[in-house]
């Protein structure tokens, strides 16, 4: 049996028909500061048109986005927006459980680090390698 998502005791559907200004209340601190008070910029309001407009033509479109700081929104859930993770985009499947977060949150952009050989212009010591 799967639990059913619920966001401060609300349903998903409920998110849905609520007023902007209701969900807002609604998300953490620094999610609620960024849309309500500093407001939705010009570029994210560029990335809901074409969310919103891929949602009428029926959900199957790719989106692709530079829009790491956007916070995921109900009418998201259910579509695959590929993010920019500084070298390539990065698909994220938006699921409901995902409301209220940045999108950035779900693309590593950095990979971990392997070292190898010493390279050129290295001191003495550096070169040294043992053998196993």
């Amino acid at each position: 049996m799967s639990k059913e998502f619920s966001l401060a005791g609300h349903s998903l559907d409920d998110l849905l028909k609520m007023p902007f200004e209701d969900f807002a209340k609604l998300l953490p601190s620094r999610q609620r500061r960024t849309l309500l008070k500093r407001g939705i910029t010009v570029e994210q309001k560029k990335l809901l048109k074409k969310i919103r407009m891929t949602k009428k033509a029926g959900g199957e479109a790719l989106i692709k986005t530079h829009r790491r700081d956007m916070v995921i929104l109900p009418e998201m859930v259910g579509l695959t927006i590929s993010v920019y993770s500084g070298k390539a985009f990065v698909p994220v499947g938006i699921r409901p459980d995902m409301i209220g977060h940045y999108l950035g949150e779900f693309v590593m952009t950095g990979e971990r680090v392997q070292h190898g050989q010493p390279g050129v212009g290295a001191t003495r010591a550096s070169m040294y390698v043992p053998l196993k």
